[in-house]
């Protein structure tokens, strides 16, 4: 029976088009041991150039180990898989000309192509990091791995058993647990959002305006660092849920496709019910209500007529983490929520009193951590807004 080889491929362009490169593993496919790696910078073009670009090299890589072997590919980019599977049609002249390529060098219909979520093609990508950022060529076979390693211990970058100890600043621990981490994320801006209105769960909400949806971007973009050269000690994201309101709906999805992830809604997540005061200003409820507002942020049992108090959140927020948490460690999950929400999740996991959670800014599009343990000794990491630069949650 011939032998059968897999091929891991990425490719990535930091802008699009910007400076790319691209990477490719081919494995055994019994062992799963690591038989080449080839990887190299391309100048400036885009990202779907360099994934078809890594694919190109990897098959190449392949069928030099073995020219009669059967082939898997395996890549995040649902694009090149499907296009290669002949289901979505190439429009691009320069992807068909890469396609070409692919198609002189084997027949597609003789190769398997599976989609692959982004974390579970994470050694093709480091390579395309590295190769971008050393702007140079590898090409290593598995005579300089090792004579074919398990991949987990080749120089891909995979991770390796047991994981590095854990970085300057993090929460005192002496045992080797591994938290569920849950990347919160706020939506980008809307015009409520503006105009300082209160648009919680009553309603689906507006969508995001034009400097939201840059903003959303800003928050994908450094969504998928985590795991790779931010907060390295933390798994890529393997999950993105998402409230049910509009603009959440639209941040999860530029999230999920920066990450090649599908969005799961769950309303544990959505806004703060604002009963009668929904769309309506500070002022316009002081007016109404005369009195009312401030203890509902400060003393957090008030209730708008109609809608939650801040502790009720709590609850409801708390209910989700612990749901997150009962469902097992050593993972991401990215939460695209709302800045009461946010405040409720970051104090319930502090142990802090909600009449304090009001203190803690939550800037739109802004991105905050908790790590959550079996044994509630959680951790709160640090928070960015990309469009503001880097601030700390105190």
């Amino acid at each position: 029976m011939a032998r059968r080889l897999v091929v891991e491929a990425d490719g990535g362009s930091r802008g699009n088009p910007g400076p790319a490169g691209y990477g490719a593993v081919v494995l055994d496919g019994d062992s799963g041991a690591v038989l080449a790696e080839r990887a190299d910078y391309l100048g400036v073009t885009t990202n779907n150039v360099a994934e078809y670009t890594g694919l190109v090299a990897g098959l190449r890589a392949a069928l030099a180990i073995d020219p009669d072997a059967r082939l898997e590919v395996r890549m995040d980019s649902q694009l090149v898989v499907e296009q290669m599977r002949g289901t979505w049609r190439i429009k691009h002249e320069a992807m068909r000309r890469l396609a070409d390529q692919v198609r002189a060098i084997v027949d597609p219909a003789t190769v398997v192509w599976t989609w692959v979520p982004r974390a579970q093609n994470a050694a093709a990508d480091r390579l395309a990091n590295l190769a971008m950022d050393q702007k140079t060529a590898i090409v290593t076979d598995a005579t300089e791995l090792g004579a074919g390693e398990p991949r987990d211990a080749a120089r891909t970058g995979a991770a390796a058993p047991g994981r590095a100890p854990r970085p300057s600043g993090a929460g005192v621990r002496f045992d080797e647990e591994q938290p569920v981490t849950v990347v919160l994320v706020r939506h980008g801006e809307t015009t409520m959002t503006v105009s300082r209105g209160y648009s919680g769960s009553g309603e689906p909400g507006p969508p995001l305006n034009d400097h939201g949806v840059r903003q959303a971007h800003a928050a994908a973009d450094l969504v998928d660092r985590i795991g790779r050269d931010v907060w390295g000690d933390i798994p890529y994201p393997s999950e993105v849920i998402a409230s049910p309101m509009v603009r959440t709906q639209q941040t999860g999805r530029i999230i999920g496709e920066r990450l090649s992830l599908p969005v799961r809604t769950d309303a544990v997540f959505q806004e703060a019910n604002f009963g009668e005061w929904q769309g309506l200003t500070a002022e316009e409820i002081e007016e109404r209500w005369p009195g009312q507002l401030e203890p509902w942020h400060t003393q957090a049992d008030v209730r708008p007529p109609g809608g939650e108090s801040i502790a009720e959140v709590g609850v409801r927020l708390r209910r989700g983490l612990d749901e997150l948490r009962a469902a097992g460690g050593d993972r991401t999950v990215v939460v695209v929520s709302h800045a009461v929400s946010i405040r409720a999740a970051l104090g319930v996991t502090m142990g802090a009193q909600p009449s304090s959670w009001s203190q803690l800014r939550v800037a739109p599009a802004s991105v905050s951590i908790v790590r959550l343990f079996s044994d509630r000794r959680d951790e709160i990491a640090v928070a960015g807004a990309p469009s503001e630069g880097w601030s700390s949650h105190t």
